[in-house]
């Protein structure tokens, strides 16, 4: 279950893990509008993405170290070099108390002759705890007892989040998980491919089991084990679809009916372990996850639930353990399911542990000397821009009733934007660090993670809360705040650069603030109101073309291929379609308004009405397609159409392009050609 919801410009990557001990190497800073990435022997009107990128592709293979190579790669590599820099110093002559913190934090992490002369003795405090379980009916002390010492639980867990029919309420919430794989449909689906990955996906376990100490026999059986428990909670979990849908994921009920719901798990003695008894209400949000837990913990013999606990313990400390565990776990989740080649090196992994875990501590000096106050000065003036033009094209759509434009245009007023990072920091005081303890640093800012959002509970909601830490390369938009926010890491080419005209960064940055803004009017977006609470502001004739509207969308990306024999979901990439969709041509009306209000806009480096050979809005769609230049291994492709609510950046470029006919006449497209087909496309927004 996740706290809160967060509709981001990109699926954040998945974390690689390492034992390699490369020194950072600077990586380039990236450029925006790069016309040696254009391939000229490609024709714009039949695929632009090809055209836009085609030359960036061949030039930027895969590294062995990554799964997907695009532009987004190349900023969080710069952002995390600097980073880096950062963690580095404090580490060797740290200059105050947060430097001593997160300096410590990563220099336990890169210490792995330490990690490695270890083995599998920082485990065996949680199997142990694990092995006195004595019935069925110990698990929720159980539970009390880890979420305590390492923030985990195992079947159910609670969290605090926005009640979303009311926003000024923060409610308790359960919901599902306990998977290892990264979708139900890996345990559900009978395809040769699937059974493959599940055989190999036992023997993964097996050989994990075994570094815990299992005899094969007793890693065999209990890697059996976990497969049957998790494949039942597949059964009875909700699909990545339908948990879009804001009315299937809430189900208020007392303590009483969850108790009926589970009658195995005690639920009263857990809540009050973990210190949030006061609750009188629990969002359930899968009802169905709740009653396949009571079925496996009926149904299974106690060897077999520890088993699967036991393998929950291992499978989330991998990373942080001896060399045998960190190979292994690569070998099969990053190396078998995504086609990485190699592990990425150690300061990455630990660069990243640390702004994960540490964020808006090792943030506070990062942004000092990377995010310059003009820039954040240059981004409001931007969304002041974009929200102009949203107001406009609200105002001109055709399939919306007066009564619904005036509820739109209310919402799109009351919209926050968050630029950079927070205007008060988050307080570490509490998360002790270690130098010498890498695991126990995990677990215990896992303990300080749930703790600080338990503490919630029943207290005002903080607007000023950030869901992503200043030198992230993304953005979103929270549909229970009506708030867009763009951390620092994201206001840098190839979105941004300030040295360049207007519609290149109206192509880069502005598509990003448009794109955020038009989350708040998707399909999940525009479930919920102004303030944030989930309520039709719609006339029924307006929601009824809105759907057919979205209805299109869901479809044409649904034909579309991410690697042959694989297509996208339209239905689970809808609201990022919708979002793209809307986000390219709201900023590209407002390019046209900054042009029109100041006719100088339109000359610095441009003759003949051309820069570069482009013209103005030629330069806006490549600049917007560049962002979605990249190379991704076939295995990770898959593993995105079923997981990722983005489409690939081939279709989030020429997707976009041949919805909007401003795109064909920018290129001289004809009616009928693949980027301006003759029914005009799909809209919207």
């Amino acid at each position: 279950m996740r706290s809160k919801v967060l509709l981001s410009f990109l699926a954040l990557p998945f974390a690689a893990v390492s034992i390699l001990a490369q020194a950072p190497v600077q990586p380039k800073k990236p450029v925006m509008m790069d016309v040696t990435a254009i391939d000229k022997t490609a024709d714009p009107c039949t695929n632009f993405y090809q055209y836009a990128c085609g030359n960036w592709r061949k030039q930027n293979p895969i590294p062995a170290d990554q799964v997907r190579w695009g532009r987004f790669n190349e900023l969080h590599e710069y952002n995390l070099y600097s980073l880096n820099q950062t963690l580095v110093a404090a580490s060797a002559d740290p200059k105050t108390p947060l430097q001593t913190k997160y300096g410590s934090f990563y220099g336990a992490c890169m210490d792995t002759a330490r990690v490695d002369s270890l083995g599998d003795k920082p485990l065996q405090p949680e199997l142990a705890r694990i092995a006195t379980m004595k019935t069925i009916a110990d698990l929720p002390a159980l539970n009390v007892d880890f979420s305590n010492n390492d923030g985990s639980a195992f079947f159910f867990r609670v969290q605090v989040m926005q009640d979303q029919k009311d926003s000024t309420k923060q409610i308790l919430a359960t919901g599902q998980g306990g998977l290892s794989l990264p979708d139900r449909d890996y345990y559900l689906t009978d395809d040769a491919r699937s059974k493959d990955l599940r055989d190999k996906f036992v023997a993964h376990m097996e050989k994990m089991f075994a570094f815990a100490g299992d005899s094969p026999e007793e890693a065999k059986r209990e890697a059996a084990d976990v497969l049957r428990i998790e494949t039942a909670l597949a059964q009875g979990s909700m699909a990545r679809v339908e948990m879009r849908d804001p009315a299937k994921r809430y189900h208020i009920m007392t303590m009483d009916e969850v108790q009926q719901l589970s009658p195995v798990y005690a639920w009263q003695p857990y809540l009050t372990g973990i210190g949030v008894n006061t609750a009188k209400t629990l969002n359930v949000s899968s009802p169905g996850y709740v009653q396949t837990v009571q079925k496996v913990l009926t149904a299974e013999s106690l060897p077999a639930v520890k088993s699967y606990m036991r393998w929950h313990v291992i499978h989330s400390s991998a990373e942080w353990l001896s060399k045998p565990f960190v190979d292994e776990n690569f070998a099969f989740f990053h190396q078998t399911l995504q086609g990485q080649k190699e592990q990425e090196p150690r300061w990455k992994t630990c660069t990243s542990a640390t702004d994960g875990v540490l964020g808006e501590a090792v943030g506070q000096d990062w942004v000092k000397q990377y995010f310059p106050p003009s820039s954040k000065d240059s981004m409001e003036k931007l969304i002041k821009a974009l929200e102009a033009s949203m107001a406009i094209d609200i105002a001109h759509l055709d399939w919306m009733s007066p009564e619904t434009k005036v509820q739109a245009k209310a919402k799109l007023d009351a919209i926050a934007d968050k630029i950079g990072y927070p205007e008060h920091w988050r307080d570490y005081t509490a998360l002790a660090v270690q130098q010498n303890d890498l695991l126990g640093n995990m677990q215990r800012a896992s303990v300080f993670e749930e703790r600080y959002n338990l503490n919630k509970l029943g207290k005002p909601v903080d607007l000023t809360e950030w869901g992503m830490t200043p030198p992230t390369v993304n953005a979103y938009y929270m549909p229970s705040q009506n708030n867009i926010n763009f951390p620092a890491g994201i206001l840098q080419p190839p979105f941004y650069d300030p040295t360049l005209d207007d519609a290149v960064n109206f192509g880069g940055i502005g598509v990003v603030i448009g794109h955020e803004m038009t989350h708040g009017f998707d399909d999940q977006g525009a479930k919920y109101d102004l303030k944030g609470n989930v309520r039709q502001w719609w006339t029924e004739e307006d929601k009824s073309k809105f759907e057919s509207r979205t209805s299109c969308l869901a479809d044409e990306y649904s034909s579309f291929e991410s690697v042959p024999g694989t297509h996208l979901n339209g239905r689970l990439t809808l609201g990022e379609n919708t979002a793209d969709n809307g986000g390219l041509r709201i900023a590209f009306q407002a390019l046209q308004q900054a042009i029109a209000q100041d006719k100088a806009k339109a000359l610095p480096g441009y003759e003949s009405g051309k820069r570069d050979g482009y013209t103005e809005q030629q330069r806006f769609f490549l600049a917007y397609a560049q962002v979605w230049c990249e190379n991704v291994t076939d295995e990770a492709a898959r593993v995105r159409a079923k997981t990722d609510p983005h489409s690939s950046g081939q279709w989030r470029a020429n997707g976009a392009v041949q919805n909007f006919d401003e795109f064909g006449k920018a290129f001289g497209c004809k009616a009928g050609q693949p980027m301006m087909p003759a029914n005009g496309g799909c809209r919207v927004w």
